[in-house]
């Protein structure tokens, strides 16, 4: 029997009528003579499956004779199928224990309503049939917002959509739907949006990494479906070492590396990016180690490397408080801070913007001109790798690949080939994440070569 049978009447519904997802259903219960009997027949009717077994529904009931509950007894509520007058068709262990008088199969009434329902049984219901080989059942989050790329035919049941998800997912409290493309209407990657079901609230929490992130989700940029990527690219990082975050955003990166002890140039055109970067620095205690900044992307490679020169010429280092001691310890034995120096060279640049990374690599021609003592052979100082991030289209074949070589080239003028960033004229070219049927985000590492490193500067 199918207990989720969609209601005729919800059909193509516009609204959410939650009264026609609720229907009592006749079906039997075994009355349990005492309640500590309980735990044991609903383990062994679990396993022959006689027990009524409905996600988020609770099989254990009153007894339906008034008498018996008012002295607190229970019941357990079985399958529909099974009938009080075919017993033959029962498990042994139901017989028995129906024998022995454990048990007494009675009829009961069970009431399955809208809170039973899955997302998706629901929008089965309300959704007409042609439209439900993608009905929306995936969507992006940022702490209390569920957020919607809703596709043009389903349009029509956006808000009924959106009531669904809301009633179905507890943590969300707000369901957007977005009305334009990241990137290509807005360079700081915010989007227009419309709300479907909740306030509009968009000052949301997220953690991540061990780091807590606050910020208006309206006004910067965040996707939580990248916390594998930004994993993957933090782990590259040495405690000590200088990262450049060319497009920081708010800190995903930035946070997280600066809780492991690695500095960071954290740069975002955006202001609102670098109002709340600011702030989550000092609410993750990383500002001995991350230094926000909020300038052009293109002007802040070359920049970056002049500034982090300047810092450690200077003696500038992060100052790590020292473990505790008993007060009474003597002030002249007690440990004194660990100091971190800032070395001369930036060790990994990271530019996590797809849509147009790439076209920002021109600026790194010139980056350490006339510092070649720096780097080997004259230290153990490699140049700095790069991360850049950006997309291509999705394919099995060498084609995703060979142009992002191509762009490569066209912007620094070093043919570069897939393989390892730990490799001369090779680049590591990493897929992250399909971002529509036919396109994909990729991450390219490869070690800046030495031709554009130490070329005279534009």
């Amino acid at each position: 029997m199918n207990l989720f049978k969609p209601p005729a009447a919800a059909r193509a519904a516009k609204t959410l009528d939650r009264a026609l997802f609720s229907r009592t259903l006749p079906t039997v219960a075994a009355s349990v003579r005492e309640n500590k009997l309980i735990s044991k027949y609903r383990m062994e009717l679990g396993k022959t499956r006689e027990v009524l077994l409905v996600e988020k529904f609770d099989p254990i009931a009153a007894d339906p004779d008034e008498a018996l509950a008012a002295q607190g007894k229970k019941c357990l509520i079985l399958r529909p199928d099974l009938k009080i007058s075919a017993p033959e068709a029962w498990s042994p262990v139901l017989q028995e224990a129906t024998k022995i008088g454990d048990l007494k199969i009675v009829p009961f009434d069970v009431t399955i309503d809208y809170k039973l329902w899955s997302y998706v049984d629901v929008m089965r219901s309300i959704i007409p049939e042609e439209l439900q080989d993608e009905i929306p059942a995936s969507f992006n989050t940022a702490g209390h917002v569920a957020h919607l790329n809703m596709r043009e035919r389903y349009q029509p049941y956006k808000h009924v959509i959106g009531q669904v998800i809301l009633d179905k997912n507890p943590v969300i409290r707000t369901v957007i739907n977005k009305t334009d493309d990241v990137g290509t209407q807005n360079e700081f990657r915010t989007f227009s949006y419309e709300v479907l079901a909740g306030p509009d609230d968009m000052l949301v929490e997220v953690s991540e990494a061990g780091c807590v992130f606050n910020f208006d989700y309206s006004k910067v940029y965040w996707n939580s479906k990248l916390s594998g990527e930004h994993e993957r690219i933090c782990a590259m990082f040495t405690p000590g070492e200088v990262v450049a975050d060319v497009m920081a955003g708010i800190g995903p990166f930035a946070a997280p590396a600066g809780k492991k002890g690695v500095f960071v140039w954290a740069n975002d055109k955006n202001p609102e990016s670098y109002k709340y970067l600011t702030d989550i620095v000092k609410r993750n205690k990383v500002t001995e180690f991350v230094k926000p900044f909020n300038e052009d992307g293109h002007d802040f490679i070359k920049r970056a490397a002049d500034l982090v020169l300047e810092a450690s010429q200077r003696g500038d280092c992060a100052a790590l408080k020292p473990v505790k001691v008993s007060r009474s310890v003597p002030p002249g034995e007690r440990p004194e801070p660990v100091r971190v120096p800032v070395p001369p060279t930036i060790s990994h640049y990271v530019m996590n913007l797809p849509a147009s990374a790439l076209e920002f690599l021109h600026n790194f021609k010139g980056l350490y001109h006339g510092r070649e003592m720096l780097f080997t052979p004259h230290t153990d100082t490699k140049l700095p790798l790069i991360h850049a991030h950006c997309f291509a289209v999705k394919a099995d074949d060498a084609t995703p690949l060979d142009d992002i070589c191509q762009r490569i080239y066209s912007e620094i003028g070093v043919q570069l080939k897939p393989g390892s960033a730990e490799v001369e004229g090779e680049v590591a070219i990493h897929e992250v994440r399909d971002v529509a049927p036919a396109k994909r985000m990729f991450c390219a590492s490869f070690r800046l070569p030495p031709e554009v490193a130490f070329s005279p500067r534009a």
